[in-house]
């Protein structure tokens, strides 16, 4: 990934050079600073690291972010970081960390090293790596189970993003865990298995189209016994993005569309964010966003963050491929479900969306009442929640959940309380 362009100042005018270095053999003299002070360092994110998680074929680290207040029962967030990135590196700048505090989730960070690729690039590209019960996959998939069952998480909300690298490596766990996985969020990264019979390079610059088919067959493929809904998934680009082209974006949408079975022209359309990202979303029947493409203007590659400390703002661009544009965390969080601001505020995605807040209802039934009063559907002979499509359990008059709706339409499982 090519690093951004330094920028050179002006010279100043000579006699102005000279006041210049006067002023600095007198700092020194006086053992005082010339330049202005420098900003207040921000503190590191504090990230615990667990070492035995499982028996991590891929040799990841696995590094987890536990919010002082933790409800119980929380959702978990997977954080993937790009290539000559580290966790400790995604965490300080994403502004994931500051929304899991405030948000109430697990977040699980995934690191890879010099050893695993020299350019501390997550192995998407590879057949030992990108398939399910194997490699790098398959330890993502192990810290997963260690979250649930070390910090109690719940398996039914487990979400999963990362950049470049790790957008790939996103699409990676949808494909070969969507048992797993409700939603997922992909930044600048690639289709899965493109690689197949392509070069990665090739893939990431100028991108391989391929029919929406074509692309749904290589995730059914990956998962060819499972049966269950797909995950839910949304898709960051920058629309100047020359390493991983936004070509890449559309084929992308291609594959989840198809595999949702929806048509490739959106549902809806809207301008986002305080730089007017568009924001094209695809409905399923029953009123959910089951993919969404985000393409923020005027950026190239890197997750959009937008610094301050504004409700819409986060993360920070003091590392390379962070790019002050608009606070992408922030959205990911709302398309997961996961985002406890109220409607109406400032960048609330609309009605029908996860986001949305308001006052929630819930109902206490058996599976068959739940699909019998249209909170839940049914594929296979497991019920599903309708809107988050977490998995009930199987479809009868003896399981019995509570669901909260909340907004409208949109239905979570709360056995844990609600609301």
């Amino acid at each position: 990934m090519p690093l951004p362009a330094s920028r050179t100042a002006p010279k100043a005018p000579p006699r102005a050079r000279l006041l210049v270095r006067l002023l600095a053999v007198l700092a020194v003299v006086l053992g005082t600073a010339l330049a202005a002070p420098a900003p207040q360092a921000r503190a590191a994110v504090t990230l615990t690291r667990v070492t035995d998680f499982g028996t991590n074929p891929g040799a990841l680290t696995m590094y987890v972010h536990r919010p002082a207040t933790l409800p119980a029962h929380p959702p978990v967030v997977v954080a993937l970081h790009g290539c000559t990135q580290s966790a400790q590196v995604y965490a300080d700048n994403s502004g994931l960390p500051q929304l899991a505090d405030q948000d109430g989730f697990l977040l699980v960070l995934a690191e890879t090293s010099a050893a695993n690729n020299p350019s501390r690039c997550f192995n998407w590209f590879q057949s030992g790596d990108n398939r399910r019960g194997q490699g790098e996959a398959l330890s993502v998939r192990q810290m997963v189970s260690h979250a649930v069952t070390a910090y109690g998480a719940d398996p039914r909300r487990v979400y999963v993003t990362g950049l470049s690298a790790g957008g790939a490596m996103t699409a990676v766990m949808l494909a070969t865990y969507p048992d797993v996985f409700s939603a997922g969020a992909v930044v600048a990264g690639l289709p899965y298995d493109c690689t197949r019979d392509n070069s990665p390079y090739t893939c990431m610059n100028p991108g391989v189209d391929l029919s929406p088919a074509d692309w749904a067959q290589r995730v059914r493929d990956a998962s060819p016994s499972y049966t269950g809904p797909w995950p839910r998934t949304a898709i960051w680009y920058g629309d100047q993005d020359t390493t991983v082209v936004p070509r890449n974006a559309t084929e992308l949408r291609d594959q989840w569309t198809a595999l949702h079975g929806l048509s490739q022209t959106p549902t809806r359309t809207s301008a986002i964010g305080p730089d007017a990202t568009r924001q094209d979303q695809y409905l399923a029947a029953d009123g959910t966003v089951a993919v969404e493409v985000d393409r923020v203007p005027g950026i190239g590659h890197g997750t959009p963050v937008d610094p301050g400390t504004g409700s819409e703002q986060c993360g920070s661009t003091g590392a390379p491929y962070f790019l002050d544009s608009i606070c992408s965390s922030r959205w990911i969080a709302r398309f997961f479900g996961l985002d406890t601001t109220g409607p109406g505020g400032p960048g609330d995605p609309g009605p029908g969306d996860p986001g949305d807040g308001g006052t929630a209802a819930c109902w206490t039934a058996s599976n068959y009442a739940q699909v019998q009063a249209g909170r839940a559907t049914t594929s296979g002979g497991s019920t599903y929640a309708k809107g988050s499509g977490q998995n009930m359990g199987l479809y009868n008059t003896f399981v019995t959940h509570t669901l909260k709706e909340s907004p409208t339409g949109y239905f979570t499982l709360a056995d844990a309380g609600c609301p």
